[in-house]
């Protein structure tokens, strides 16, 4: 049995509540959540507090709790680390900016790949709630930058994800940055 084929079936057991899965599943996709938090983290401040590792380690014990999901697949899991990882970097960013008590706010850039170009953490809660404004729109739009762009989640994958074919995430990817590049030009 090869990696990927052991990951989704200890995430199948894990997901049955066998006992000590996760811990078999987590030195598997250790290096993959490594990267996934590697992705986030750059785009954040220089003096940004967290790092890949604690990331990561958040996200863990955040994924601790998902014990009952139905996971179909490495990438289903990856992407529900994904967005607990972003989740995690929201809610410091939130805390943050709570706690500077205003300052002026930065304009926001999206390039073709939705990446913030600066590291401030107003651009991460306006991202935010620029997110979940599609996902009022189209549920599944928001999945698919999820997945894409904070998962680092190929089409392929993204597909076998939500079970759609590799060109409905094409299109439905191009059509979300679109809306997502229309919904923070209007808010700023």
């Amino acid at each position: 049995m090869n990696a990927k084929e052991n990951a989704t079936q200890l995430l199948i057991n894990w997901g049955r509540g066998e006992s000590g899965a996760l811990d078999q599943l987590m030195p598997v996709v250790y290096d993959e959540l490594q990267n996934i938090a590697h992705r986030f983290l750059i785009y954040e401040r220089k003096e940004h507090t967290l790092t890949t590792k604690a990331l990561v380690h958040e996200a863990y014990l955040n994924l601790v709790d998902q014990r009952q999901t139905n996971w179909q697949n490495k990438a289903h899991f990856f992407a529900i680390a994904a967005q607990s990882m972003r989740r995690i970097l929201i809610n410091y960013a939130r805390k943050r900016n709570a706690e500077k008590h205003g300052g002026g706010k930065p304009q926001i850039s999206l390039i073709e790949e939705l990446v913030p170009g600066n590291t401030y953490d107003e651009d991460i809660i306006a991202i935010d709630e620029s997110l979940k404004r599609l996902e009022q729109f189209d549920e599944r739009l928001a999945k698919i930058v999820e997945y894409r762009f904070f998962a680092g989640l190929s089409v392929e994958e993204t597909a076998v994800v939500l079970n759609v074919s590799p060109s409905t995430i094409k299109r439905d990817w191009r059509t979300a940055k679109a809306w997502l590049l229309q919904d923070l030009s209007s808010t700023l």
